[in-house]
């Protein structure tokens, strides 16, 4: 079987950013988790809001670390792999990455050593302050890399000279029509991704930890959180799905698995089966009309089906179609979670509640899962163009020998495959070795067993060595 480059050159693209998107996905969330626990345990002076986000940091630095290392290399593979990409959509995109540089990342590189090491190098004020710089700098990484996403889900504000893009208005290019809109998922993605972490984790500490009182703490803000943001993000989802409607809606018709090329009153697919040579779905499980009374309010609304355009300018369909299953699927068991939350909490059984508690131990990864799942539909939805409408994949793909683009590939898999087990593992040591008890708080072990102690350490020796 002769191997296809373009083919091998998005496989490895979309396995690098599909390990990349891990991370931020946790550190934008758990970041302003910490900010908030730093923030309350100042107003408050309750310690376990200080045990809390002691006990984050050293998770959020390393998940931090692993989103630095893999995103790097994306911006490589933009020159190895997709050249012509580069090239022809240089003046729009390279800017918009160099400000995510020169303002989220720097920001971040400047205050997170103040965050991670300062804790007794600086006030209790200053390094909440550190805090909330890091934490918003991930808001504006995040922004910054989400309006190049969206300009080229929704391109506005160019114009193309002799097959470049050139930039007519960078408020447009910015703020296209879909921006708003995906940032606003992503952030909420992102802070319920944390949130699920947490909670799952104080799920599992509350019964085999000792440290229960930050247990119930880190378990009830949680299940709060989550039952406010959920329902949010199914709303933000919803006006996001309009707007693909309006802007993509070949998109919107695979996520659907709309083939006609008009139908009114169309069903809410729960499950079927696409076949894209029959452009029909097989085994449909379907609530009538439900489709239609959702995208456009009203039961006998029109939508566009995959059959309005030729089928080389179709996405895979069965990819599309499952992963937004998987997504939506996976928020309505976030939500359910969070509403049985509630209720155990007025029952009066919520820490007490043992299959509860088991449940949610296991519900760490889920919002991952569920980004993973989003990103697919976005992406793999825009396909086969890169720039929707305007520039198609496989015209920017670079012409590498395809056993070269294979070695590539399978050295990110095995590399990022070990990366990631000791990710694992380091996470699993130090969820399993718990926050500094109460007590020693203020006085933690100093030195390499917790950084951030040297200069304290300086100061105990000092007088010892004065008497001697």
């Amino acid at each position: 079987m002769e191997l296809d480059a373009a083919l091998l050159s998005r496989l490895q693209f979309a396995f690098t950013i599909s390990f990349h998107i891990i991370f931020p996905s946790i550190t934008i969330g758990l970041a302003t988790l910490i900010a908030i626990w730093e923030g309350l345990w100042l107003k408050t002076a309750n310690p376990v809001y200080l045990q809390l986000a002691k006990f984050w940091i050293k998770p959020f630095a390393i998940t931090f670390g692993m989103g630095v290392v893999s995103g790097i290399v994306l911006s490589y593979e933009f020159g190895t792999n997709f050249s012509e990409f580069s090239r022809i959509t240089g003046a729009v995109l390279g800017p918009l990455m160099a400000y995510e540089v020169l303002t989220a990342f720097f920001l971040e590189a400047g205050f997170l050593g103040i965050m991670l090491f300062g804790w007794q190098r600086v006030g209790p004020k200053l390094h909440f302050l550190s805090t909330v710089v890091v934490a918003v700098g991930t808001w504006i990484s995040a922004f910054w890399i989400i309006a190049a996403n969206s300009w080229m889900q929704t391109p506005a504000g160019h114009r193309i000279v002799d097959g470049i893009f050139q930039v007519d208005s960078w408020w447009q290019v910015i703020f296209n029509p879909s921006m708003p809109y995906r940032f606003s998922h992503m952030l909420l993605a992102a802070f319920i991704t944390a949130t699920f972490v947490v909670l799952a984790t104080s799920a599992w500490q509350l019964r085999h930890s000792e440290h229960k009182a930050m247990a119930r703490k880190g378990l009830s803000m949680t299940l709060w959180l989550a039952l406010l943001l959920t329902p949010l993000q199914a709303f933000v989802g919803d006006l996001h799905g309009l707007n693909v409607k309006q802007h993509q809606p070949v998109k919107l018709a695979a996520m659907e698995g709309i083939w006609p090329e008009r139908e009114a009153g169309v069903p809410l697919l729960l499950f079927a089966v696409p076949d894209k040579v029959a452009e029909k779905n097989h085994f449909e499980l379907a609530i009538p009309k439900l489709a239609s009374l959702i995208l456009t309010h009203d039961a006998d609304g029109e939508l566009a089906g995959l059959k309005s355009v030729p089928a080389a300018d179709r996405p895979n369909v069965p990819v599309v179609f499952f992963s937004f299953r998987v997504m939506v699927g996976i928020g309505v068991l976030m939500i359910l979670v969070a509403l049985f939350g509630a209720y155990l909490r007025w029952r009066g059984t919520l820490y007490h509640s043992r299959w509860f508690l088991t449940f949610c131990s296991y519900l760490a990864p889920s919002g991952i899962i569920a980004v993973l799942a989003g990103w697919y539909v976005v992406e793999v939805g825009r396909q086969p163009w890169i720039v929707y409408g305007l520039l198609r994949t496989v015209d920017v793909v670079t012409p590498l020998p395809a056993e070269r683009v294979l070695f590539s590939l399978t050295l990110f898999v095995l590399t990022y495959s070990l990366l990631f087990g000791v990710y694992l593992y380091f996470m699993r040591k130090l969820i399993r070795k718990g926050p500094p008890p109460l007590e020693q708080l203020h006085q933690q072990l100093i030195g390499v067993k917790a950084s951030g102690y040297a200069v304290a350490l300086a100061k105990q020796l000092t007088p010892a060595q004065e008497q001697k």
